[in-house]
Protein backbone atom coordinates (compact mmCIF):
# COMPACT_ATOMS: atom_id res chain seq x y z
CA UNK A 1 0.00 0.00 0.00
CA UNK A 2 1.46 3.73 -1.15
CA UNK A 3 0.68 5.93 2.29
CA UNK A 4 1.39 9.78 2.02
CA UNK A 5 1.96 11.76 5.03
CA UNK A 6 0.68 14.72 5.06
CA UNK A 7 3.22 16.95 7.73
CA UNK A 8 4.94 14.31 7.53
CA UNK A 9 8.58 16.13 9.60
CA UNK A 10 7.25 16.52 13.00
CA UNK A 11 8.21 13.75 15.16
CA UNK A 12 4.76 12.26 15.52
CA UNK A 13 4.20 12.13 12.43
CA UNK A 14 7.83 11.30 11.45
CA UNK A 15 7.07 8.16 13.85
CA UNK A 16 4.02 6.92 12.09
CA UNK A 17 6.09 7.20 8.66
CA UNK A 18 8.83 4.83 10.49
CA UNK A 19 6.18 2.47 11.55
CA UNK A 20 4.47 2.55 8.58
CA UNK A 21 7.58 1.80 6.38
CA UNK A 22 8.25 -1.16 9.10
CA UNK A 23 5.14 -2.77 8.43
CA UNK A 24 5.91 -2.60 4.55
CA UNK A 25 4.41 0.16 3.09
CA UNK A 26 5.02 2.38 0.59
CA UNK A 27 5.60 5.53 2.33
CA UNK A 28 6.29 9.17 0.91
CA UNK A 29 5.29 12.71 2.64
CA UNK A 30 5.79 16.26 2.62
CA UNK A 31 5.57 19.15 4.77
CA UNK A 32 6.32 23.20 4.63
CA UNK A 33 9.98 23.02 6.07
CA UNK A 34 12.13 20.00 5.22
CA UNK A 35 15.29 20.10 7.38
CA UNK A 36 17.27 17.59 9.37
CA UNK A 37 17.17 16.21 12.12
CA UNK A 38 14.43 14.18 10.68
CA UNK A 39 14.60 14.76 6.94
CA UNK A 40 18.00 12.63 7.34
CA UNK A 41 16.21 10.05 9.44
CA UNK A 42 13.04 9.70 6.54
CA UNK A 43 15.68 9.91 3.76
CA UNK A 44 18.02 7.16 5.82
CA UNK A 45 14.45 4.87 5.98
CA UNK A 46 14.34 5.29 2.25
CA UNK A 47 11.14 7.41 2.15
CA UNK A 48 10.86 9.82 -0.06
CA UNK A 49 9.52 13.60 1.00
CA UNK A 50 8.39 17.02 -1.30
CA UNK A 51 8.78 20.07 0.29
CA UNK A 52 5.57 22.24 -0.05
CA UNK A 53 1.54 21.35 -0.24
CA UNK A 54 1.60 21.59 -4.03
CA UNK A 55 -1.28 19.48 -5.16
CA UNK A 56 0.73 18.16 -8.03
CA UNK A 57 2.62 15.56 -5.81
CA UNK A 58 -1.17 13.43 -5.57
CA UNK A 59 -0.26 12.47 -9.68
CA UNK A 60 0.67 9.47 -8.39
CA UNK A 61 -2.37 8.88 -6.54
CA UNK A 62 -1.59 7.13 -3.06
CA UNK A 63 -3.71 4.39 -1.60
CA UNK A 64 -4.45 6.46 2.00
CA UNK A 65 -3.27 9.86 2.97
CA UNK A 66 -2.52 10.07 6.79
CA UNK A 67 -3.30 13.74 7.35
CA UNK A 68 -1.16 15.59 10.39
CA UNK A 69 -2.90 17.78 12.93
CA UNK A 70 -1.11 20.80 11.49
CA UNK A 71 -3.28 20.58 8.32
CA UNK A 72 -6.38 22.47 7.95
CA UNK A 73 -9.06 23.57 5.42
CA UNK A 74 -7.97 25.91 2.66
CA UNK A 75 -4.50 24.07 2.34
CA UNK A 76 -4.00 23.55 -1.23
CA UNK A 77 -2.88 19.40 -0.79
CA UNK A 78 -5.93 19.33 1.83
CA UNK A 79 -8.50 20.57 -0.84
CA UNK A 80 -7.32 18.44 -3.73
CA UNK A 81 -7.22 15.34 -1.82
CA UNK A 82 -11.19 16.19 -0.51
CA UNK A 83 -11.70 17.00 -3.72
CA UNK A 84 -10.70 13.64 -5.73
CA UNK A 85 -11.82 11.47 -2.61
CA UNK A 86 -8.46 10.12 -2.05
CA UNK A 87 -9.14 7.71 1.40
CA UNK A 88 -7.47 9.94 4.14
CA UNK A 89 -7.04 9.44 8.10
CA UNK A 90 -5.74 10.89 11.27
CA UNK A 91 -2.27 9.68 12.29
CA UNK A 92 -3.50 8.44 15.53
CA UNK A 93 -6.60 6.73 13.59
CA UNK A 94 -3.75 5.29 11.80
CA UNK A 95 -1.34 4.18 14.52
CA UNK A 96 -4.70 2.95 16.29
CA UNK A 97 -5.86 0.50 13.19
CA UNK A 98 -2.50 -0.71 11.82
CA UNK A 99 -0.36 -1.08 15.13
CA UNK A 100 -2.05 -0.68 18.50
CA UNK A 101 -4.74 -3.02 17.93
CA UNK A 102 -3.33 -6.23 18.69
CA UNK A 103 -0.96 -4.79 21.48
CA UNK A 104 -0.61 -4.25 24.94
CA UNK A 105 -0.64 -0.94 24.53
CA UNK A 106 1.10 1.66 27.72
CA UNK A 107 0.22 5.06 27.26
CA UNK A 108 1.63 7.65 28.87
CA UNK A 109 -0.31 11.28 29.28
CA UNK A 110 -0.51 14.45 31.55
CA UNK A 111 0.56 17.74 30.94
CA UNK A 112 4.40 17.44 31.76
CA UNK A 113 7.07 14.47 31.49
CA UNK A 114 5.37 12.37 28.49
CA UNK A 115 8.26 11.92 26.67
CA UNK A 116 10.75 11.30 29.67
CA UNK A 117 8.35 9.00 31.55
CA UNK A 118 7.56 7.30 27.56
CA UNK A 119 11.51 6.54 27.22
CA UNK A 120 11.68 5.17 30.52
CA UNK A 121 8.95 2.90 30.50
CA UNK A 122 10.45 2.02 26.63
CA UNK A 123 13.76 1.26 28.06
CA UNK A 124 13.30 -0.60 31.16
CA UNK A 125 10.73 -2.88 29.11
CA UNK A 126 13.77 -2.80 26.28
CA UNK A 127 16.57 -3.56 28.96
CA UNK A 128 14.27 -6.55 30.61
CA UNK A 129 14.64 -8.44 27.23
CA UNK A 130 11.04 -7.64 26.22
CA UNK A 131 12.31 -5.24 22.66
CA UNK A 132 8.79 -3.37 23.08
CA UNK A 133 7.73 -0.93 19.73
CA UNK A 134 7.41 2.94 20.81
CA UNK A 135 6.19 5.78 19.47
CA UNK A 136 7.39 9.00 21.62
CA UNK A 137 7.61 12.44 21.28
CA UNK A 138 11.63 13.08 21.45
CA UNK A 139 14.48 11.01 21.05
CA UNK A 140 15.73 8.44 23.92
CA UNK A 141 19.38 8.46 23.74
CA UNK A 142 19.33 4.78 24.84
CA UNK A 143 17.48 4.20 20.91
CA UNK A 144 18.14 7.14 19.01
CA UNK A 145 15.12 6.88 17.71
CA UNK A 146 12.05 8.29 18.54
CA UNK A 147 10.03 5.15 17.19
CA UNK A 148 10.18 1.74 16.74
CA UNK A 149 7.51 -1.26 15.60
CA UNK A 150 8.80 -3.67 18.19
CA UNK A 151 8.94 -7.29 18.08
CA UNK A 152 6.68 -8.23 21.15
CA UNK A 153 3.15 -7.54 22.21
CA UNK A 154 4.00 -4.37 24.23
CA UNK A 155 3.94 -0.65 23.11
CA UNK A 156 4.92 2.35 24.76
CA UNK A 157 2.92 5.61 23.02
CA UNK A 158 3.32 9.01 24.53
CA UNK A 159 -0.50 9.91 25.07
CA UNK A 160 -0.70 13.29 23.92
CA UNK A 161 -4.23 15.40 24.90
CA UNK A 162 -4.06 17.86 21.93
CA UNK A 163 -6.71 17.81 19.19
CA UNK A 164 -6.43 14.62 16.25
CA UNK A 165 -7.21 16.63 13.32
CA UNK A 166 -9.06 19.34 11.38
CA UNK A 167 -11.50 16.35 10.86
CA UNK A 168 -11.46 15.13 13.98
CA UNK A 169 -11.12 17.26 17.38
CA UNK A 170 -10.88 14.88 20.22
CA UNK A 171 -7.76 14.07 22.07
CA UNK A 172 -5.21 11.80 20.03
CA UNK A 173 -4.78 9.57 23.07
CA UNK A 174 -8.59 8.77 22.90
CA UNK A 175 -7.91 6.44 19.90
CA UNK A 176 -4.78 4.63 21.88
CA UNK A 177 -7.37 2.12 23.78
CA UNK A 178 -4.29 1.34 26.40
CA UNK A 179 -4.07 -1.81 28.80
CA UNK A 180 -1.93 0.09 30.75
CA UNK A 181 -2.19 3.89 31.22
CA UNK A 182 -0.07 6.82 33.48
CA UNK A 183 -1.46 9.84 34.14
CA UNK A 184 1.15 11.88 35.22
CA UNK A 185 -0.31 15.35 36.20
CA UNK A 186 -2.88 17.46 34.89
CA UNK A 187 -2.57 21.25 34.26
CA UNK A 188 -4.33 23.67 31.87
CA UNK A 189 -2.74 23.75 29.05
CA UNK A 190 -3.46 24.19 25.13
CA UNK A 191 -5.79 27.52 25.88
CA UNK A 192 -5.72 27.62 21.83
CA UNK A 193 -7.96 24.33 21.67
CA UNK A 194 -9.31 24.20 25.54
CA UNK A 195 -11.32 27.12 27.03
CA UNK A 196 -10.15 25.79 30.76
CA UNK A 197 -8.83 22.91 33.05
CA UNK A 198 -12.85 21.70 32.79
CA UNK A 199 -12.44 20.76 28.89
CA UNK A 200 -9.34 19.07 29.51
CA UNK A 201 -10.38 17.13 32.47
CA UNK A 202 -13.39 16.37 30.05
CA UNK A 203 -10.64 14.90 27.13
CA UNK A 204 -8.87 12.87 30.09
CA UNK A 205 -12.42 11.76 31.30
CA UNK A 206 -13.17 10.13 27.72
CA UNK A 207 -9.80 8.46 27.82
CA UNK A 208 -10.62 6.52 31.13
CA UNK A 209 -13.50 5.01 28.94
CA UNK A 210 -11.32 3.46 26.77
CA UNK A 211 -9.32 1.48 29.55
CA UNK A 212 -10.19 -1.68 29.99
CA UNK A 213 -11.30 -3.68 33.57
CA UNK A 214 -8.85 -5.89 33.83
CA UNK A 215 -5.96 -3.19 32.82
CA UNK A 216 -4.15 -0.54 34.75
CA UNK A 217 -4.22 2.62 36.00
CA UNK A 218 -0.88 4.27 37.10
CA UNK A 219 -1.67 7.99 38.50
CA UNK A 220 -0.14 10.67 40.30
CA UNK A 221 -1.65 10.44 43.99
CA UNK A 222 -0.88 13.74 44.69
CA UNK A 223 -2.77 15.71 42.36
CA UNK A 224 -5.74 17.07 43.01
CA UNK A 225 -6.36 17.73 39.42
CA UNK A 226 -6.57 13.62 38.46
CA UNK A 227 -8.14 12.96 41.87
CA UNK A 228 -11.45 14.99 40.22
CA UNK A 229 -11.20 13.17 37.23
CA UNK A 230 -11.16 9.87 38.74
CA UNK A 231 -13.87 10.74 39.87
CA UNK A 232 -15.80 12.00 36.86
CA UNK A 233 -15.99 7.87 36.42
CA UNK A 234 -13.62 5.15 36.80
CA UNK A 235 -13.96 1.87 35.92
CA UNK A 236 -10.30 0.35 35.76
CA UNK A 237 -7.90 -0.52 39.04
CA UNK A 238 -6.15 2.60 39.79
CA UNK A 239 -2.93 2.67 41.69
CA UNK A 240 -1.04 5.85 42.88
CA UNK A 241 2.27 6.56 42.80
CA UNK A 242 4.37 9.10 45.00
CA UNK A 243 7.51 10.57 45.90
CA UNK A 244 5.86 12.00 49.14
CA UNK A 245 4.49 8.24 50.32
CA UNK A 246 1.28 7.08 51.60
CA UNK A 247 0.80 5.90 47.65
CA UNK A 248 0.96 2.13 46.23
CA UNK A 249 4.19 3.33 44.75
CA UNK A 250 6.73 5.95 46.77
CA UNK A 251 10.08 6.97 45.47
CA UNK A 252 12.97 9.06 47.80
CA UNK A 253 16.31 10.02 46.85
CA UNK A 254 19.01 8.60 49.10
CA UNK A 255 21.44 10.98 48.89
CA UNK A 256 21.33 15.14 48.31
CA UNK A 257 23.00 15.30 45.03
CA UNK A 258 20.12 12.80 43.97
CA UNK A 259 22.10 10.70 42.49
CA UNK A 260 20.39 7.36 43.82
CA UNK A 261 16.87 6.68 44.00
CA UNK A 262 14.82 3.90 46.55
CA UNK A 263 11.64 2.49 45.30
CA UNK A 264 9.34 0.97 47.68
CA UNK A 265 6.09 -0.59 46.56
CA UNK A 266 3.00 -1.39 49.08
CA UNK A 267 3.47 -4.60 49.59
CA UNK A 268 6.98 -4.26 50.53
CA UNK A 269 8.68 -5.17 47.30
CA UNK A 270 11.34 -2.77 47.39
CA UNK A 271 14.65 -1.63 45.33
CA UNK A 272 17.70 1.15 45.11
CA UNK A 273 20.00 1.95 42.71
CA UNK A 274 21.83 4.99 41.09
CA UNK A 275 20.60 6.99 38.30
CA UNK A 276 21.16 9.92 35.85
CA UNK A 277 18.65 12.03 35.83
CA UNK A 278 18.21 14.12 38.84
CA UNK A 279 14.84 16.44 39.60
CA UNK A 280 11.78 15.30 41.41
CA UNK A 281 10.08 15.61 38.37
CA UNK A 282 11.84 13.44 36.93
CA UNK A 283 11.71 10.87 40.03
CA UNK A 284 7.98 10.94 39.72
CA UNK A 285 8.29 10.32 35.89
CA UNK A 286 10.63 7.37 36.84
CA UNK A 287 8.43 5.78 40.04
CA UNK A 288 5.04 5.72 37.15
CA UNK A 289 7.07 3.94 34.35
CA UNK A 290 8.16 1.38 36.95
CA UNK A 291 4.90 1.07 38.11
CA UNK A 292 3.49 0.66 34.38
CA UNK A 293 6.55 -1.68 33.51
CA UNK A 294 5.14 -3.99 36.45
CA UNK A 295 1.86 -4.81 34.38
CA UNK A 296 4.45 -6.33 31.74
CA UNK A 297 6.31 -8.62 34.39
CA UNK A 298 9.08 -6.77 35.20
CA UNK A 299 10.45 -6.77 38.71
CA UNK A 300 10.62 -3.31 40.68
CA UNK A 301 14.60 -4.74 41.64
CA UNK A 302 14.83 -4.76 37.59
CA UNK A 303 13.21 -1.92 36.93
CA UNK A 304 15.43 0.28 39.09
CA UNK A 305 18.56 -1.16 37.81
CA UNK A 306 17.65 -0.64 34.40
CA UNK A 307 17.62 2.94 35.26
CA UNK A 308 21.27 2.88 36.21
CA UNK A 309 21.54 2.82 31.96
CA UNK A 310 18.80 4.99 30.91
CA UNK A 311 20.83 8.29 29.63
CA UNK A 312 18.57 10.76 29.16
CA UNK A 313 16.18 12.01 26.12
CA UNK A 314 17.70 14.48 23.57
CA UNK A 315 16.28 17.78 24.46
CA UNK A 316 14.89 17.47 27.81
CA UNK A 317 17.75 18.29 30.48
CA UNK A 318 20.07 17.29 27.66
CA UNK A 319 23.58 18.45 28.08
CA UNK A 320 25.23 19.28 24.81
CA UNK A 321 28.45 20.90 26.01
CA UNK A 322 30.82 21.99 28.69
CA UNK A 323 33.16 24.53 27.87
CA UNK A 324 35.89 26.11 30.36
CA UNK A 325 33.85 24.36 33.24
CA UNK A 326 30.41 25.75 31.85
CA UNK A 327 27.75 23.71 31.29
CA UNK A 328 25.32 24.24 28.65
CA UNK A 329 21.97 22.27 28.34
CA UNK A 330 18.88 21.94 25.75
CA UNK A 331 15.65 21.64 27.47
CA UNK A 332 12.21 21.41 26.31
CA UNK A 333 10.35 23.62 28.81
CA UNK A 334 8.19 26.28 28.22
CA UNK A 335 5.20 25.94 30.67
CA UNK A 336 5.74 27.62 34.06
CA UNK A 337 5.21 24.16 36.28
CA UNK A 338 8.24 22.36 34.18
CA UNK A 339 10.39 25.54 34.42
CA UNK A 340 10.11 25.80 37.89
CA UNK A 341 11.09 22.26 38.18
CA UNK A 342 13.79 21.81 35.83
CA UNK A 343 15.96 24.77 37.96
CA UNK A 344 14.63 23.47 41.54
CA UNK A 345 16.58 19.99 39.75
CA UNK A 346 19.38 21.87 39.01
CA UNK A 347 19.92 23.83 42.49
CA UNK A 348 19.96 20.62 44.03
CA UNK A 349 22.12 18.97 42.10
CA UNK A 350 24.49 21.49 42.02
CA UNK A 351 24.56 23.24 45.40
CA UNK A 352 26.45 26.83 45.04
CA UNK A 353 26.68 26.91 41.72
CA UNK A 354 24.47 29.70 39.13
CA UNK A 355 21.62 28.86 37.56
CA UNK A 356 21.41 30.66 34.33
CA UNK A 357 18.10 30.21 32.26
CA UNK A 358 17.86 31.66 28.46
CA UNK A 359 13.80 30.79 27.98
CA UNK A 360 11.76 31.52 24.33
CA UNK A 361 8.42 31.42 24.59
CA UNK A 362 6.91 29.63 21.43
CA UNK A 363 3.88 27.71 22.79
CA UNK A 364 0.56 28.97 21.78
CA UNK A 365 -0.94 29.61 25.63
CA UNK A 366 2.21 31.28 26.47
CA UNK A 367 1.76 33.74 23.30
CA UNK A 368 -1.76 33.74 24.41
CA UNK A 369 -0.48 35.35 27.94
CA UNK A 370 -2.05 32.81 29.74
CA UNK A 371 1.02 32.02 31.67
CA UNK A 372 2.10 35.57 32.31
CA UNK A 373 1.09 35.28 36.00
CA UNK A 374 2.63 32.62 36.93
CA UNK A 375 5.75 33.18 35.04
CA UNK A 376 8.09 35.33 36.80
CA UNK A 377 7.19 33.76 39.83
CA UNK A 378 9.01 29.57 37.62
CA UNK A 379 11.89 32.01 37.25
CA UNK A 380 12.81 33.19 40.08
CA UNK A 381 15.55 31.01 41.93
CA UNK A 382 17.36 31.35 38.89
CA UNK A 383 20.38 33.36 39.39
CA UNK A 384 20.31 35.22 35.92
CA UNK A 385 17.56 34.86 33.43
CA UNK A 386 17.41 35.90 29.40
CA UNK A 387 14.52 36.09 27.82
CA UNK A 388 13.71 35.91 23.72
CA UNK A 389 10.83 38.76 23.25
CA UNK A 390 9.16 37.60 20.06
CA UNK A 391 8.49 41.24 18.24
CA UNK A 392 4.00 39.90 18.50
CA UNK A 393 4.24 40.42 22.04
CA UNK A 394 2.71 42.98 23.64
CA UNK A 395 4.31 44.79 26.69
CA UNK A 396 2.07 42.84 29.17
CA UNK A 397 4.81 40.01 28.58
CA UNK A 398 7.26 42.35 30.08
CA UNK A 399 5.45 43.75 32.99
CA UNK A 400 5.01 40.00 33.68
CA UNK A 401 8.49 39.10 34.30
CA UNK A 402 9.19 42.84 35.76
CA UNK A 403 9.38 41.00 39.68
CA UNK A 404 13.03 39.29 38.20
CA UNK A 405 14.58 42.63 38.70
CA UNK A 406 18.21 42.62 37.95
CA UNK A 407 18.52 39.20 37.28
CA UNK A 408 16.60 39.97 33.58
CA UNK A 409 17.35 40.91 30.58
CA UNK A 410 14.74 40.97 27.77
CA UNK A 411 15.98 40.91 24.25
CA UNK A 412 14.51 41.27 20.75
CA UNK A 413 17.70 39.93 18.95
CA UNK A 414 18.94 36.34 18.69
CA UNK A 415 23.03 37.42 18.65
CA UNK A 416 21.92 40.25 21.42
CA UNK A 417 20.82 37.16 23.73
CA UNK A 418 24.12 35.14 22.79
CA UNK A 419 26.36 38.04 23.17
CA UNK A 420 24.93 39.14 26.45
CA UNK A 421 24.94 35.93 28.22
CA UNK A 422 28.59 35.27 26.97
CA UNK A 423 29.83 38.34 29.06
CA UNK A 424 27.93 37.27 32.08
CA UNK A 425 29.10 33.39 32.32
CA UNK A 426 31.52 32.35 34.83
CA UNK A 427 33.37 29.16 35.17
CA UNK A 428 31.11 27.11 37.17
CA UNK A 429 27.77 28.44 35.99
CA UNK A 430 24.61 25.89 34.50
CA UNK A 431 23.06 27.17 31.20
CA UNK A 432 19.92 26.18 30.22
CA UNK A 433 18.08 26.92 26.87
CA UNK A 434 14.55 26.38 27.69
CA UNK A 435 12.35 26.61 24.32
CA UNK A 436 9.89 24.17 22.41
CA UNK A 437 11.41 25.00 18.83
CA UNK A 438 15.10 25.73 17.71
CA UNK A 439 15.67 29.11 19.88
CA UNK A 440 17.29 30.98 16.63
CA UNK A 441 20.14 28.68 16.90
CA UNK A 442 20.98 30.17 20.23
CA UNK A 443 22.46 27.58 21.86
CA UNK A 444 24.82 26.37 19.15
CA UNK A 445 25.97 30.27 18.32
CA UNK A 446 27.01 30.21 22.47
CA UNK A 447 28.38 27.46 22.54
CA UNK A 448 31.12 28.21 19.48
CA UNK A 449 31.51 31.67 21.29
CA UNK A 450 32.68 30.15 24.75
CA UNK A 451 34.83 27.85 23.01
CA UNK A 452 36.82 30.83 21.26
CA UNK A 453 37.27 32.82 23.93
CA UNK A 454 38.67 30.07 25.84
CA UNK A 455 40.96 29.15 22.94
CA UNK A 456 42.28 32.84 23.22
CA UNK A 457 42.87 32.79 26.30
CA UNK A 458 45.23 29.79 25.88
Amino acid sequence: MHIHILGICGTFMGGIAALAKAAGHKVTGCDANVYPPMSTQLGNLGIEIVEGYDPAQLANVPDYVVVGNAMSRGNPLVEAMLDRRIPYCSGPQWLSEHVLHKRHVMAVSGTHGKTTTASLLAWILEDAGLSPGFLIGGVPVNFDSSARFGESEFFVVEADEYDTAFFDKRAKFVHYRPQTLIVNNLEFDHADIYKDIDAILWQFHQLMRTVPGNGRIIANANDENITTMLGQGCWTPVEGFSIRGNADWCATFTDKGERRIEVVRRDGDSAEGPWKLGGQHNLENALAAIAAAQSAGVSVARAVDALSRFDGVKRRMERTATVAEIAVYDDFAHHPTAIRRTIAGLKRRYPGQRIVIALEPRSNTMKMGIHDESLAGSLDDADLVFVYRPEDFDSSFDMALEPLGNKLRILSDYDELVSGMEEKLLAGDQVVFMSNGGFGAARQKLTMALQKRRQSSV
